[in-house]
């Protein structure tokens, strides 16, 4: 039984959807201005974790991860290079699904943009203000009335008494109260025609937090299953999504059912304690860290540590990350090239218990590695091929383990080192060494492979396989 934690009430909860067999899952996705950063990849893959897992247990998942690409930093950046907001978007939704091919991410089942949800998002910005939940200021903005809704705080554990003690900030433009947000921006004289829309409160566009609200609620419904992001976004952006979305729907009033039941928010990526983050200049670029690690080592690396928990990023991380994975693809090296359908359903259990405890893949990884300790000990070729079958089965169930081994064991930095038809070529020296019996020859060839980061291991029948180190 999947337990999952959630966010709103602090616990672990028994998972159980709205609508038996079946989930609808939103997940807070990019602000296409520039390149994605690992940042980004790990709420890309924890979340595609999440809905491996819940479409292997059964459930038929309806997965939407939106893309903003209407914002104040994509107008700064599009007047920077002198381009229309289309095609600066257009740029980076390529870059982002070209990142997420290659981490071998699924295709969300709905990808909405924020510029093709301007009449959803005004028709909520329209019920809070018959709701008298929302006010156009003396600038033309409309505002959100956060003491309206007296439940704010609720996701984050934050009062509205004790942010306004800690509000230090001047009630600046139409706002009537410092901790007010903006639901529609009003235009501005130098601000380019493709960044407004016409409104009934004049010309403008959307405030970042209600995009969120107007997809979610028109592909997912008034209420769905789990809401995903990263645990930055938890205050103030999903609090206000929660504020937003019942004020429209429900008014000011309690609600029997939430807009969300199960939120759930992943770690920061911290380099030297800090949090990953472009104000900070710390983060590292998907496709810069891809040229130099395997894509499935970056995704192991993400795996490795529980989805709640912070992660440390350096280039030994994931050099360990490639050793943990190097094992499991040197044990499935030993299956034969058509391996049997025969799982173990004890080993199966256990790493379903490790995943329905929050997707502990922790546990889950340690079982998987149980696995391969087990097949060494066996002298049994038909059970050694059940567990690494096994293996290879319940890896996939998280997106792993997905290239043949040969593929895996012979990676390495593009660019970097000798090339296959390099490296079988000093083989065949060696194998020519050893037929006349130059050992000595044979041996440094061996050596120089090692030395350039190439692990050679002879066969029976003179076969000679290689892997990188």
């Amino acid at each position: 039984m999947l337990s999952i934690y959630n966010t709103l009430s602090r616990t672990k909860e028994v998972f159980k959807p709205i609508e038996p067999g079946k989930v609808k899952m939103y997940v807070c996705g990019m602000t296409v201005y520039d390149y994605c950063h690992l940042g980004h990849a790990r709420v890309m893959i924890v979340f595609d974790m999440v809905v491996r897992w819940l479409r292997a247990s059964g459930y038929d998942v309806n997965y939407v991860r939106n893309i903003t690409d209407i914002d104040d930093k994509i107008i700064t950046r599009a007047l920077e290079n002198q381009e229309p907001i289309a095609a600066l978007t257009q740029r980076f939704i390529d870059a982002m699904h070209a990142d997420a091919k290659t981490l071998n991410l699924l295709s969300p089942d709905h990808e909405p943009r924020a510029t093709h949800y301007i009449a959803q998002m005004q028709g909520l910005i329209g019920r809070l203000i018959e709701r008298e939940m929302a006010y156009q200021g003396d600038d033309g903005d409309v505002n959100y009335a956060v003491r309206q809704f007296p439940s704010y705080g609720k996701l984050s554990g934050k009062s509205i008494d004790e942010l306004q003690a800690g509000e230090r900030v001047a009630i600046s433009g139409g706002k009537r109260d410092p901790l007010d947000f903006v639901l529609w921006k009003s235009a501005k004289t130098e601000e380019p025609a493709d960044t407004r829309w016409a409104s009934p409160w004049g010309e403008g566009r959307p405030g970042w937090h209600i995009e969120c609200s107007a997809m979610s609620c028109e592909l997912l419904g008034q209420h769905f299953d789990i809401h995903g992001g990263g645990a930055d976004l938890q205050f103030p952006h999903h609090e206000n999504e929660i504020a937003q979305s019942e004020g429209a729907m429900f008014g000011s009033g309690s609600v029997d059912q939430p807009f969300v039941r199960y939120w759930m928010h992943n770690g920061h990526i911290r380099v030297n304690h800090e949090k990953m983050s472009k104000s900070l200049g710390n983060f590292f670029l998907i496709r810069d860290v891809l040229a130099q690690f395997d894509p499935e080592v970056v995704r192991f690396f993400m795996l490795k540590a529980h989805y709640r928990s912070p992660i440390n990023y350096s280039d030994h991380q994931l050099k360990d990350a490639r050793t943990g994975l190097t094992r499991l693809y040197t044990a499935l090296s030993e299956l034969p090239t058509i391996p049997s359908n025969k799982v173990d359903p004890a080993w199966k259990d256990r790493f379903a218990q490790a995943m329905n405890d929050d997707f502990n893949t922790p546990e889950a990884l340690a079982v998987l590695f149980e696995l391969v300790t087990e097949s060494h000990k066996t002298q049994d070729i038909e059970r050694k091929h059940e567990l690494l079958n096994t293996l290879h089965h319940l890896g996939s169930t998280i997106g792993l383990l997905y290239q043949s081994p040969q593929q895996f064991l012979q990676s390495g930095t593009p660019k970097v080192g000798l090339s296959p038809e390099q490296i079988e070529e000093r083989i065949m020296a060696r194998q020519a060494a050893k037929q006349v019996k130059n050992f000595a020859s044979a041996d440094a060839i061996r050596q120089q492979l090692l030395d350039e980061g190439v692990i050679l291991e002879d066969k029976p029948g003179g076969q000679t396989i290689w892997r990188r180190a």
